[in-house]
């Protein structure tokens, strides 16, 4: 098995990894060496991976980053390193550690960043992390990001990733978001890499009282990508809305697998994915509802749409419900489909050319989840940038919005 080469590999360098790095992260490794040694890279019989095949990705001889952040510190942010609050219960504490890629993550990772935002403190402009993707070499970087919302505290966060070489990159990413009572978080994930790039993002995200997360994920350019965000509502009268958009065209791979866990009464939840795939592009969707026992008045949809715009575009789709409770409101659904003839010929008949046409129907496919973004800059930007990309725009630079 492939994996062998990761366990060699850490066991060369967990002395250089344990100096670079700190206690906290340190603490965990060797569990998170064992689930990796006992588990393995899952297969495609695992029900969560069923669509992607992590071995092949993680197959290729990458050179790993071992180097520390070189994040600079700011109001919010800072290398955990530098850290001046207890973690202990925040680091690692609702990742899934037996999960073996974020396994993989905790044994490898040398620094995390911190985004700390503390009690009753608003954030007056949005954190943006812009991750750049450099190097002369295959590489692998396995990215680690806490988020400490305190009470009362309200956020929006930009995470953005970029690839400005030639190279075969491969992204670890996990993203740990704690959101104490009547906080307000708006975490936006947005993927402008290139055809030759890997990015697995696992992000796992809980609620407490009176909370409200917003989750959106647009993958815009891309090599392969899988992304999985997993929320549990801890608190009552909380909200969580999951929002995704996916632009996929030649041989490009976009997985999507969510779970909203409700824990308790009274919340609610909103989930809406959409993906135009061209080409012989492949796409995949799960997401799971899942309602515990004793979780009554739960509020909760799921939508996933799709549109293949030719017949060798691929679309995998499984919306799912579990629920233990009886006085709930729940629903799902998805829909995969192909371009409308009849509009179509709506449009040719008044002028527009058909491949004018198409782009139209295809922008105005996705709008819906661009314009639910509340920062108003944003989704301008996201606008414009979308337009580009289906005109075929981005292609040129393989993604890269730098200049």
């Amino acid at each position: 098995m492939k994996n062998n080469q990761y366990i060699e590999f850490y066991t060369q360098v967990k002395d250089t990894i344990a100096q670079r790095s700190c206690t906290q992260m340190n603490a965990h490794r060797e569990e998170a060496l064992r689930v990796f040694s006992e588990q393995g890279f899952p297969s495609k019989k695992v029900e969560r991976y069923k669509y992607t095949d992590v071995a092949q990705d993680f197959a290729p001889d990458y050179g790993i980053q071992l180097s520390a952040s070189a994040a600079e510190r700011t109001e919010f942010c800072c290398s955990i390193r530098e850290a001046d609050i207890d973690l202990t219960p925040y680091y690692n504490n609702i990742a899934d550690r037996q999960d073996s890629i974020v396994a993989l993550n905790t044994m490898l990772a040398v620094d995390a960043l911190l985004i700390h935002v503390p009690r009753n403190t608003r954030a007056k402009h949005p954190i943006q992390i812009n991750n750049v993707l450099k190097g002369k070499q295959d590489t692998m970087v396995n990215r680690r990001i806490l988020v400490i919302m305190e009470e009362g505290s309200q956020a929006d966060i930009i995470i953005t990733d970029h690839a400005v070489d030639h190279q075969q990159f491969l992204t670890n990413q996990v993203i740990e978001v704690h959101c104490a009572d009547n906080s307000h978080l708006n975490l936006y994930e947005i993927e402008e890499t290139n055809l030759m790039c890997t990015r697995y993002s696992n992000v796992f995200i809980r609620e407490g009282r009176d909370c409200s997360v917003r989750h959106t994920v647009l993958t815009l350019f891309n090599g392969h990508t899988r992304n999985a965000c997993r929320v549990e509502m801890a608190g009552e009268n909380s909200e969580a809305i999951l929002n995704g958009c996916v632009i996929a065209d030649k041989m490009q791979r976009v997985d999507n697998n969510t779970v909203i866990r409700h824990m308790v009464p009274n919340c609610q939840s909103q989930e809406l994915y959409k993906y135009v795939l061209d080409d012989s592009a492949m796409g995949a969707f799960a997401g799971m509802i899942l309602v515990d026992k004793g979780a009554q008045k739960t509020s909760s949809s799921m939508t996933n749409a799709n549109l293949c715009s030719t017949r060798q575009a691929r679309m995998f789709t499984q919306p799912m419900l579990e629920i233990y409770a009886d006085d709930v409101k729940c629903s799902h659904g998805s829909t995969v489909g192909q371009m409308n003839d009849q509009a179509l010929f709506y449009m040719r008949q008044r002028g527009i050319s058909l491949s004018e046409a198409r782009l139209l129907l295809k922008s105005a496919f996705i709008t819906e989840v661009i314009d639910s973004i509340p920062l108003e800059a944003l989704r301008d930007r996201l606008h414009l940038i979308v337009d580009k990309r289906m005109r075929g725009e981005l292609s040129k630079c393989e993604g890269c919005k730098l200049c």
